[in-house]
This record gives structure tokens, C-alpha cells and sequence, in this order.
């Protein structure tokens, strides 16, 4: 084999002889007697312990003589030139080396020294992009993202539609994943398929555990009744539910209910009897971590063993809950729970699928830990929702920021899944007639037109809209629903690489005819106007701080406070997130509407018969606006984050400011609000904004040149 051939793991291509042998149903012995090998030689070959030649392996796919065997073996032939190798089984293998003898084309006339730098750049840019594309082609890990407020259902679906369930004792099935009313789960929690059925646990730091103990101190030694609560009594702890249920278990201090001698209910609550005992809270947290012998909780991975006399599923549904409560002795209090099952969760055979059950939306859906699954191209963001209110507000406002922050693509990374209770679908009745649905199909269909009138104003009226009751619905259903959201993601990919490679052959045919170059110059003279016009920002009259102080103000002021007491960085209200949105979202509003106009001006181009022979250099300056462009707004959140982060941990006496509000009755919120809005219009910080503006011009113009350096020399 050649040095290309020579890269391919032995164990590889052992593992894919076999497959296919065993497909094409032909015993080793006896394929082995037909490659005149022995049957020791053949076993090896396919465990990969021996190194195979071109000619062995060949000889054994033609013995085995099937369609699949002859796919591989052209497979084996191929010598990549500039992308990446996939694995011998990538479904999208013809396509990827389509796409590789493209580029390979594209680098010899790309490499010639008389290639004009145009003409060279136009080169360059389609080889990156049959790579950037090829790359996401490649990598066949995908991540499902569950997303929706507490009690709307989203573990129970999970756990039903994947077969994640065991039984009790009466036969009746109940989910692995502890669920409830809501409010169950302490973290976020992931799925996936592994070597055996187990659970990996991503521990909290002993800081992050302190914090937790600190708002625990908090809600026990003043009450849930805050002093500096807004809404009183109705206002939520600043620490939730789970969480303070989690810690109690660990340190043994869970609440106990008992019946007394008259039959009613008497609540003991252990932890204000210790408050009593320690008074201050310093005192109370100190105590608390004690009793909760942190380092004695080192375990971080557990798998089911046969000798605990308990069906896997049971084992993992009483192990989840232990570590979810803080009942197991030898496991800390958990940031991420990995759930491993052996078998596969979503019936589609050529992707690695990790499914991510968020934590519930508990009324701020603002959340970095949920609007990170919006950027992501491999990642399906599932906007859970109730029957009667879907959409949800919660994921309208999701989707809102979304499209506010520049995020592209929703119609094919996001979609809502409708979680109905019994009898809620055939409730339903015709808008126009008042009549009753005759089936529960007939109301999915209803909804599903008030849900995509209701997400028109957002331009998403297209969005997939799936509908699953995990009491009645076939689980096949929510898969079917899921597997055809994952399949939308990869044709996206398919789509676009085929795109660039028709471009390219069409740019390579046609490159040395004049008549052509004219037409190019043409219509690169209108796209030159256009860049020239369009090469000044225009100014923003917002701030990077609007989101954030959008945020405290909805926010439950116990939340407001426990932010204040991590300065700033809490998954529930996380100031540098907030920030980076803003500041996205100023780049956005300063040039969303050009790209938007730049992509309708190509395409009036590519309309008019004159740049026909131009279309393809059009539709190549569309990508490469738009990709810099999204590069752009992510340059922009990252800095964002980055020197706003930098500049708040660093000023001690604004979080102080901050925390001694905490207390002084009612108003809090507004207090800490005037806080943040003097600190942000303090001259240091609006440097720091002004920074941001600087940037996003820069990184505009260095967009704009991107375009002209594909474009021909006017003479």
C-alpha cells in the first residue's frame, strides 16, 4: 500500500471484512478456503493483529462478492490528496471524495505561477470550503438537545421514546431518569451509548459546592420569606429545590415528615435546628461542609455489576437517583450526569447520537448552558412544550434571541416538540366550525397550524413541529419525528458541499475563456459598488448591558443575589453570557440588515440573464459575506465575554456594593440594577464598548476585502 492506503488502521479495515462477511453471510473457515488462506491468518486479519496488503485484501472482498465489498475495495483504492480520509464506512464517502478530487483540481491550477490573485483567491476559497464542509460531513457525532421549562416532561419523553425504562413491581414501567412534578433533576444530564450500562459523573468544584452551601445558609437561617425579596413569600429560594435536597441528603440534614400522637403531619427540619446551634452564617456553612466529608466523595465513574442481583435498567434507575438526591456516600454533588447504555438510543445506524436532557427553565430561559445549542451545527436544539400553550413563551423568547443574536439555520438545527397529556389533543376543535376533533391525529394537526402562525412573525413558520403523549403515542413516533430532524441537519451538509463542488467544476472549465472573464468583471463591478457603499457601520444606539439588565429585572431577586455572590458567573443568570449576547446582538443590529441585503442584491444578480455565466462567482461571494459574517458575531461575543469578564471579577468593591443590598427591604433588584447600570457607564467600562465597536469595524472590513479579492481587476 501506498503512504494514503498505509494510514488506514489494520484494525479497521478487519472490523469492516468482517462486517461485510457476515452481511453476505459466508462463514471465516469458508471464505478463508477461498482466498487460499488459513482460517488463524483470516481470524487475525480481522481482528486486526495482522497487517494486510492490497492485493490480500482485494482478493478476500472479491471471494466475498457483494455490492458492499466492491464499495470497499474501491474505498481502499482511493488516495486523498486534501481531505481528510473518513472512516471506511462513512456513508458519505463517494461524496467526500468527490469532493477531495475537486479540491485536488482546485490546488494544482491554484499552485500555478502565473494564476492571477483573483482568480488564486477564488481558488483558495473553494478549497477551504469543501474542507470547513467536508469536516462537518465527517463527523457523524450529533447531540440532541432537550430544552423546556420544569414538569413540562421532558425526562419522561426521553426516557420512553429511547426504551430507557424498567418495571416496578406491579409491571408498570417507570423511566430511569428520576421524574416527577418538576424540579427533579439536579444537572444537566447526558445520554449515550457505550460499552455497558453505567454513570459518569462531572463533579462540582469544592467552590462551586461552597457557593451552594451559602444560598442553602441563606434560605434556612432567614427563611424562604427573604428580607430583600420583592415578592415576599411568593418569590422562589435563591437556591432550587433539588439542589438544597441534594445538599441536605449529603451533609444529613433532610427534612423528615412523621405523623404525631393526633394523626396530623409534623415536619422536622434538622437544619434549623442546627442554624441554632450555629447562628452566623459562616458558622452554618462551615458545619454544613463539614458534615458532608467532601473528600471522601472521589468517585466519579459506577457500572452495573450482575452480582448486585438487580436488572441493569433497575440498578441504573435506583443508582441515578441516589447520586441525583446526594444519597450515595462516595459521590460529590454532581455538575453533569452521563448515563451509558450498551444499546443504541436513536434507530439510525450511521450516527453517534448523545442525547442532552437540559435542566429545567425555571422562569429564566436566558440560559448559556440552552442558547449554546443554538450555534452549534451538530447539535438539534428541541424546544419542548405543553400541549395547550405550545409554543411555549419560554421557547418563542429562545427563539426571538436566537435570530436577534444572528443564529442561522434554526429551520434546520431547532424544531418544538409537543409533549400533550391524554385527552388534550382531542379537546381540540376547528377555529373555523367549532367543531370537535374526531381523532387525536386531527388535533396534532390543528395545533400545528396555530404553532406555525404563532412562530410566523419570527420568520419561522416552517419550523418541524413534532407530537408526542409518552402515555399513548407508539415511542417510534417521537424517533420517526427526531431521526428526520438529524437527517434535515445532514442533507443541509450534503446540500451545501454539492454546491461548492458544481461551482468549482463550473469555475474550472471555464476559467480561460475571455467572454467569460468579461461577464466576471461585470458582475464584480456591481458587487465592488455594493462593498464600497456598504464599507462604513453604521451607529448602534443600544448597549452591550441591555440583555443583562433585561435579565435581573425578570429574574427572581434570590436569583439576582446568588449571581451577585459568584460575581456574576451562575448558570442561572451568568453576566459574561449576557454580555457576549449584547454585544452580538450590537453587530448584528449595525449589520444585519447589509448581509440581508447583499444576499437579496446577489441574488437579483444571479436572476438577471446577462451574469448567467457569473453565478457561480456570485453565489461564492454570498458564502464567503455570510460565513465572515457569522465569524464576525462570534468574535465579537467572545470578546465580549472575555474583557467584561475580566473587568468585573477584577473590582471587588462593585460586587461588595452589590451584596450589602442584599436586606434593605423591598426594591433589591432595582438597587443592584443602579449598580450595574453605574458600573457599565463608568468611562473605563464604555472604553471597553467603544473596543467592541473598533473590533466589529475591523472585522467588517476585513469581511468586505474578503469579497473584492474574489472579484476580477476592473481594466
Amino acid at each position: 500500500m501506498d503512504e494514503q492506503k498505509q494510514s488506514i488502521n489494520p484494525a479497521e479495515i478487519g472490523r469492516h471484512l468482517m462486517q461485510i462477511r457476515d452481511r453476505a453471510g459466508v462463514k471465516q473457515s469458508e471464505l478463508a478456503k477461498r482466498a487460499s488462506l488459513s482460517a488463524a491468518v483470516l481470524s487475525r486479519i480481522e481482528s486486526g493483529e495482522r497487517r494486510v496488503t492490497t492485493e490480500e485484501v482485494k482478493d478476500i472482498l472479491e471471494q466475498i462478492g457483494t455490492s458492499e465489498a466492491s464499495q470497499l475495495a474501491a474505498a481502499l483504492e482511493h488516495v486523498w490528496r486534501v481531505l481528510p480520509r473518513p472512516p471506511l464506512d462513512h456513508p458519505d464517502q463517494d461524496l467526500l471524495w468527490q469532493a477531495d478530487q475537486t479540491a485536488a483540481e482546485l490546488v494544482a491550477l491554484r499552485d500555478q505561477p502565473d494564476t492571477p490573485h483573483a482568480f488564486e483567491r477564488r481558488l483558495s476559497e473553494y478549497i477551504e470550503e469543501l474542507n470547513r464542509i467536508g469536516e462537518q460531513i465527517r463527523n457523524r457525532h450529533h447531540q440532541v438537545a432537550f430544552i423546556g421549562s420544569i414538569g413540562v416532561g421532558k425526562s419522561t419523553a426521553i426516557c420512553r421514546m429511547t426504551g430507557l425504562e424498567t418495571s416496578k413491581e406491579d409491571g408498570t414501567p417507570v423511566p430511569v431518569l428520576e421524574v416527577g412534578g418538576g424540579g427533579v433533576t439536579v444537572c444537566e444530564v447526558h445520554l449515550r451509548t457505550g460499552p455497558g450500562y453505567g454513570l459518569i459523573i462531572e463533579p462540582r468544584t469544592e467552590e462551586e459546592i461552597r457557593q451552594d452551601v451559602a444560598d442553602l445558609a441563606d434560605h434556612v437561617l432567614k427563611g424562604s420569606a427573604q428580607i430583600g425579596d420583592e415578592g415576599g413569600a411568593a418569590e422562589s429560594q435563591g437556591i432550587s429545590k433539588e439542589l438544597a435536597r441534594a445538599l441536605r441528603n449529603m451533609a444529613k440534614l433532610a427534612v423528615q415528615r412523621k405523623k404525631g400522637p393526633d394523626g396530623k403531619r409534623i415536619i422536622i427540619d434538622p437544619a434549623k435546628d442546627l442554624a441554632k446551634q450555629y447562628p452566623t452564617h459562616r458558622e452554618f456553612v462551615v458545619e454544613v461542609l463539614t458534615r458532608m466529608e467532601l473528600h471522601r466523595r472521589d468517585l466519579r465513574d459506577l457500572w452495573y455489576d450482575i452480582a448486585s442481583g438487580k436488572s441493569p435498567k433497575s440498578w441504573l434507575r435506583e443508582t441515578f437517583a441516589d447520586i441525583n438526591n446526594g444519597r450515595h456516600p462516595e459521590v460529590s454533588l454532581p455538575k453533569r450526569i452521563e448515563v451509558i447504555v450498551p444499546e443504541q438510543l436513536f434507530k439510525t445506524s450511521d450516527l453517534t447520537v448523545r442525547i442532552i436532557d437540559t435542566k429545567g427553565i425555571d422562569r429564566t430561559a436566558a440560559r448559556e448552558d440552552i442558547e449554546v445549542h443554538f450555534d452549534d451545527p451538530h447539535t438539534v436544539a428541541v424546544l419542548c412544550s405543553s400541549f395547550n400553550n405550545a409554543p411555549s413563551a419560554e421557547s418563542r423568547l429562545l427563539l426571538e434571541r436566537a435570530k436577534e443574536s444572528g443564529v442561522r439555520g434554526l429551520e434546520v438545527n431547532a424544531s418544538l416538540l409537543v409533549l400533550p397529556r391524554p385527552g388534550e389533543a382531542m379537546a381540540m376543535k376547528d377555529d373555523a366550525t367549532s367543531t370537535p376533533v374526531e381523532s387525536a391525529e386531527e388535533g396534532y394537526e390543528l395545533k400545528e397550524e396555530q404553532v406555525g402562525l404563532a412562530l410566523e412573525p419570527l420568520g419561522l413558520g416552517n419550523l418541524a413541529v413534532g407530537f408526542y403523549n409518552a402515555n399513548e403515542d407508539p415511542a417510534g413516533q417521537a424517533q420517526e419525528f427526531l431521526v428526520g430532524c438529524l437527517n434535515r441537519t445532514r442533507d443541509s451538509f450534503r446540500q451545501r458541499i454539492r454546491n461548492v463542488i458544481d461551482d468549482a467544476h463550473a469555475l474550472l472549465k471555464n476559467h480561460g475563456e475571455e467572454r467569460i472573464r468579461a461577464v466576471l468583471r461585470d458582475a464584480g463591478e456591481t458587487l465592488r459598488t455594493w462593498t464600497t457603499m456598504n464599507a462604513t457601520v453604521p451607529a448602534v444606539q443600544e448597549h452591550v448591558q441591555e440583555s443583562l439588565l433585561t435579565q435581573i429585572q425578570d429574574a427572581y431577586a434570590s436569583t439576582v443575589r446568588a449571581a451577585v455572590r459568584r460575581e456574576g458567573e451562575w448558570t442561572q443568570l451568568s453576566y459574561s453570557h449576557h454580555i457576549g449576547y449584547g454585544a452580538r446582538r450590537l453587530a448584528v443590529l449595525a449589520l444585519g440588515k447589509a448581509v440581508e441585503d447583499f444576499s437579496g442584491h446577489c441574488k437579483i444578480l444571479a436572476a438577471t440573464p446577462r451574469f448567467a455565466e457569473a453565478a457561480g462567482l456570485i453565489a461564492q461571494a454570498e458564502r464567503v459575506l455570510t460565513t465572515s459574517y457569522e465569524e464576525l458575531l462570534r468574535k465579537v461575543q467572545l470578546m465580549a465575554q472575555t474583557v467584561f469578564r475580566e473587568a468585573l471579577k477584577s473590582d471587588s468593591q462593585f460586587w461588595q456594593a452589590c451584596m450589602a443590598e442584599w436586606g434593605r427591604g423591598p426594591g433589591y433588584k432595582g438597587r443592584v440594577t443602579g449598580h450595574n447600570r453605574k458600573w457599565f457607564d463608568n468611562e473605563a467600562r464604555r472604553k471597553l464598548e467603544e473596543e467592541l465597536i473598533a473590533l466589529i469595524g475591523r472585522e467588517w472590513e476585513k469581511t468586505l476585502r474578503a469579497v473584492t479579492e474574489l472579484l476580477e481587476p476592473a481594466h
